[in-house]
C-alpha cells in the first residue's frame, strides 16, 4: 500500500478530473477540486481544472456548477451481462477513448484524476497511451468494474479503507492508498435552522430525511407512500424522490423533491433520523454530519452488492439500522424510525459508534496523493 508524505506546495497543476453518470461519481471529486485549490491558489495562478464526462445534463451542471470546465465525450456502458446493447456501448467506448485523446493532447494536463463511473475508462485509457500520470478513487467496499480496469492503468487507486485493499488482485496492491470517502458536505458549516426554514418545518418537530441518491430509489419511494400518514405523525418528512418518479404529493407534514441542489447539508443538520440507501459517498456525508441512519440497501440483483457491504459494515458495529431483502414492508420503515425518533439514548449511541469510521480529512490525503504523483512524474521526466 502506497504511503502519503509531505505535499509539494511550490508547484503549478492542471488537473483532468474524469468520472459521472451518478452524483456519487462526481460530488467527492468537488471536495478533492477544493482541496487542490485551497493548496495551490494562495500564492498565486497555480490550480488549473477541467473535467471530462458523459453528456448527461445533470452531471454537466453540477460540475459547472462548481466553475469546472466541462468537456463531453461519447462512451457506453460496462456490462456484465450480454445484451443487445453491449456492441453500441463498445463503439461508444472506442469514440470515447479517441475524443479523450484528443483533449488530452490539446489540454495537456500534469495528471488525470477519475473518480469511477463508465465514462472515466476511455480518458484514462488515453491518459496511459499519453504518459498522462493516473490517479483513480473507489468508494465502496467492492470495487465496480470501471475501477477494476482503471486500476491497471494508473500510479495510484485510493481506497475507503484499509480492508478494501484486499478486493483488488495481489498485483495492484502496492498500488493501493487509504485514504477514506470525501464528502462535499460540513458539518460545522451546516445551519439546522436554516434547514428547517428552507422547508417551514417549526422548531422542535423530529425531522426524517428520505434521500434515495441522485437518481432516486423508488422501493423506497414506495416504502414512504405507502405508510405517509403513519409516517407524518413521527415528524416532518423531507423526501428527496428522483427526477422521474417525482409524485407532487400535498400533505402536512410531508414535503417532496425531485433533488435537493442546495441546501442538503442544512437539512440534514435539521435532520433526526436519514432514511437512504447504502452507497458510499452517502454514507460519508452521514458520516460527516453525524446523522442517525436507516439504511435499505439495493440487493445483489440490482447491483454488485457494494451497498450491502457497505451497510453491513455499518451495522456491525451499530452505527446503522439496516433494512434489506425483498420481505421488507412500509411497517418495518414505520417502526425503525419510531424506534429512533422516540429514543435519543439510541441514537446518540449510534452516532458515538459511527465516529471511529469517519476517515480523517480525506479530500486532503487524495489531493496529496494527487500532488505527489504529478510531482514525481514531472521529476522523471526531467
Amino acid at each position: 500500500m502506497l504511503v502519503i508524505c509531505n505535499i509539494p506546495r511550490s508547484v503549478h497543476v492542471k488537473v483532468c478530473f474524469t468520472g459521472g453518470g451518478t452524483g456519487g461519481h462526481v460530488f467527492p471529486a468537488f471536495a478533492v477540486d477544493e482541496k487542490l485549490a485551497e493548496i495551490l491558489h494562495p500564492g498565486g495562478d497555480r490550480y488549473e481544472r477541467f473535467w471530462i464526462g458523459s453528456g448527461l445534463q445533470s452531471e454537466r451542471n453540477w460540475v459547472e456548477g462548481a466553475g469546472i470546465t466541462y468537456l463531453e465525450i461519447k462512451s457506453g456502458k460496462l456490462r456484465r451481462y450480454l445484451s443487445w446493447r453491449l456492441f453500441p456501448d463498445l463503439v461508444g467506448v472506442v469514440v470515447g477513448f479517441f475524443q479523450s485523446l484528443a483533449i488530452l493532447k490539446r489540454e495537456r494536463p500534469d495528471i488525470l484524476f477519475s473518480k469511477g463511473g463508465y465514462v472515466s475508462v476511455p480518458p484514462v485509457l488515453a491518459a496511459r497511451i499519453l504518459r498522462i500520470p493516473a490517479v483513480t478513487h473507489e468508494s465502496d467496499a467492492i470495487p465496480g468494474l470501471a475501477t477494476k480496469i482503471n486500476a491497471h492503468f494508473v500510479q495510484a487507486v485510493c481506497i475507503p479503507f484499509a480492508e478494501a485493499s484486499t478486493t483488488f488482485p495481489r498485483k495492484l496492491r502496492t498500488k493501493t492508498v487509504c485514504t477514506g470517502v470525501p464528502s462535499r458536505l460540513c458539518r460545522t458549516r451546516a445551519d439546522a435552522d436554516r434547514g428547517r426554514q428552507a422547508f417551514g418545518i417549526p422548531p422542535g418537530i423530529p425531522v426524517v430525511v428520505v434521500l434515495g441518491g441522485s437518481q432516486g430509489a423508488l422501493q423506497i419511494n414506495n416504502l414512504v407512500w405507502d405508510k405517509l400518514d403513519e409516517l407524518v405523525e413521527l415528524g416532518a418528512v423531507v423526501h428527496q424522490t428522483g427526477e422521474k418518479t417525482f409524485r407532487p404529493i400535498t400533505r402536512d407534514g410531508y414535503h417532496a423533491v425531485p433533488f435537493i441542489a442546495d441546501g442538503l447539508e442544512d437539512i440534514l443538520a435539521a435532520a433526526t433520523v436519514v432514511v437512504s440507501r447504502s452507497g458510499a459517498t452517502a454514507l460519508a456525508d452521514y458520516l460527516e454530519m453525524e446523522l442517525p441512519m436507516v439504511l435499505i440497501p439495493l440487493g445483489s440483483r440490482a447491483s454488485r452488492g457494494d451497498q450491502m457491504e457497505n451497510a453491513r459494515r455499518l451495522k456491525a458495529v451499530g452505527a446503522a439500522e439496516v433494512l434489506d431483502g425483498p420481505e421488507i414492508c412500509g411497517e418495518d420503515l414505520v417502526s425503525v424510525v419510531r424506534n429512533l425518533i422516540s429514543h435519543d439514548i439510541v441514537r446518540s449511541s449510534m452516532v458515538e459508534k459511527m465516529i471511529p469510521l469517519r476517515a480523517e480529512d480525506p479530500a486532503g490525503k487524495i489531493a496529496g496523493v494527487i500532488l505527489q504523483t504529478a510531482e514525481g512524474t514531472k521529476k522523471r521526466r526531467c
